[in-house]
């Protein structure tokens, strides 16, 4: 029997039979969506579900989108991610509304624990903790997807967003920034409940012991920095670095109950707090840098002529929406199925790097 959560009819943003792509809530709801549809496919091959039976092509297409492409694991055969392509029908076709929407999605899946691909996601996971991703297989074929795509697109690079979840948020942020790095001008980025790799301390209940903590690792953060950029051991970000990624903006969707995710909310607050008591200097350094980051990266070579190991859930900039609705478990707070409810209370903030 199919489960609820891959029945677009049950439990898909069937309210959205127009999309205005000027919305926020309808470009999140999309996306998600496109989203949700990777997992879907990927569940479908699982199960062995195919042409009537396959549950994954009503996510797309009930957006008026086609799948071009599937993004298939060398090391495992599993369905990791899709190229969608914007095909609505001319007599649906706003004009002002259609300049606002993408002609191609790239979009990215994250862990799924079943059998099937199970251990090639926890094994990802794990390089991603490891800020590893970079050399892998899933990696590389998603960036020749990226690429491939960018290709077809004939320079519009605004029509082609990126969109991942968990697992995949990290993949399409990788993705992203790599284009940005080589001087690519910036995609549309959608990402779902992202990975802050760091102790969840967004979820202390004390907020004064949250921000002391946070001050405290600023300036740990700051001075381990500075010694290996003044020994010249590699490891510490350097700003110009940091700032080349400011004209990237991602679209970042959190849940203040994820623990996977919630930190990006005190990332961010933690930066005006730390301008605000004066010490916005140690507050830039320490926002580009990581402890775990900044050991690994001794003695190596960094990306983008920054000669340290670039953490990759630390952003210069992004437009942050926190959704504050209770979550009865981590599986509601981490889980996809969130981004399109219509009954969401959500907090959203741009955040600029100067």
């Amino acid at each position: 029997m199919t489960p609820q959560k891959d029945l677009f009819d049950v439990s898909g943003p069937t309210y959205l039979a127009y999309v205005n792509w000027n919305c926020p809530h309808h470009r999140r709801s999309v996306m998600a969506s496109l989203v949700q549809g990777v997992y879907v496919l990927e569940r479908d091959r699982q199960c062995n579900r195919q042409g009537p039976d396959a549950r994954a092509p009503a996510w797309w297409r009930f957006f008026h989108f086609e799948l071009r492409q599937v993004l298939i694991d060398a090391a495992d055969g599993s369905i990791f991610g899709a190229v969608y392509v914007f095909q609505p029908p001319l007599h649906l076709l706003d004009p002002t509304a259609a300049a606002s929407a993408p002609h191609y999605a790239v979009a990215f899946r994250g862990t799924i624990t079943k059998k099937g691909s199970a251990k090639r996601d926890l094994e990802l996971d794990l390089q991603l903790v490891r800020n590893g991703l970079e050399g892998k297989s899933r990696f590389r074929a998603a960036m020749q997807a990226i690429h491939d795509t960018l290709a077809d697109a004939a320079g519009q690079h605004g029509r082609v967003w990126l969109a991942g979840h968990s697992l995949g948020s990290a993949i399409a942020t990788l993705g992203a920034k790599t284009l940005v790095r080589a001087g690519a001008p910036a995609l549309p980025t959608f990402l779902f409940n992202a990975p802050f790799v760091s102790a969840p301390v967004e979820r202390i209940g004390d907020r004064r012991l949250r921000q002391g903590i946070r001050i405290a690792n600023s300036f740990v953060t700051a001075g381990v920095a500075a010694v290996l950029q003044r020994g010249g051991g590699g490891g510490s970000v350097h700003e110009a670095s940091f700032a080349v990624m400011a004209a990237w903006v991602p679209n970042l969707f959190v849940n203040s109950a994820d623990p996977i995710s919630a930190e990006y909310v005190g990332y961010f607050d933690h930066r005006r707090k730390m301008e605000a008591i004066g010490a916005g200097a140690v507050g830039r350094l320490a926002t580009r840098n990581s402890v775990k980051d900044l050991l690994l990266g001794i003695g190596k070579g960094g990306s983008g002529g920054g000669g340290g190991c670039e953490p990759l859930h630390l952003f210069p900039s992004a437009v942050l929406t926190v959704n504050r609705v209770p979550s009865p478990d981590f599986k509601t707070a981490h889980g996809i199925h969130q981004w399109w409810r219509p009954d969401l209370s959500l907090e959203c903030t741009a955040h600029y790097y100067t």
